[in-house]
């Protein structure tokens, strides 16, 4: 019997969630999803240009699993670049150690710790703003995991 996959580290979500040719409907397009998880990889490896140990690290996931993450997070943006593809950003076995909120009225975006929930705009005051972090369905499981 295999072993539950152990929860991978994620920094903050990303700013969006779907990504599409330019000049295109999205509902004419086929989808090919990438996992918050993969997204993460591409981010570390490609985006920070750490070497794999180090992301490994930073994702609390061994360096073969940071491999085959990578690889697979690398096929599926291929697919979404030659195909014409609508990319969906979402799923996977992750926590977020930091959140990153939207405003919903001036459109800012500003990180924060999981364990703080800003209820103000940081730029204009308002208080109609937007977790990403539970956007994506976490929050709670991410602050009762990174304590």
């Amino acid at each position: 019997m295999r072993n539950a996959r152990k929860c991978r580290v994620v920094m903050y979500p990303p700013h969006r969630l779907t990504f599409k040719p330019a000049g295109v409907s999205g509902n004419m397009l086929k989808e090919i999803a990438l996992t918050v998880d993969e997204y993460e990889a591409i981010r570390l490896a490609d985006y920070e240009e750490l070497e794999h140990e180090e992301a490994a690290a930073k994702m609390n996931i061994s360096r073969p699993t940071f491999t085959r993450l990578i690889k697979k997070a690398r096929h599926n943006v291929a697919i979404f670049l030659i195909e014409c593809r609508r990319l969906e950003i979402n799923g996977g076995n992750f926590h977020f150690k930091s959140d990153l909120v939207r405003c919903q009225d001036c459109g800012a975006y500003f990180y924060q710790d999981i364990h703080n929930r800003t209820t103000k705009c940081r730029e204009c005051g308002s208080e109609n703003i937007i977790s990403l972090a539970e956007e994506l369905g976490h929050g709670d499981c991410c602050r009762e995991n990174n304590e």
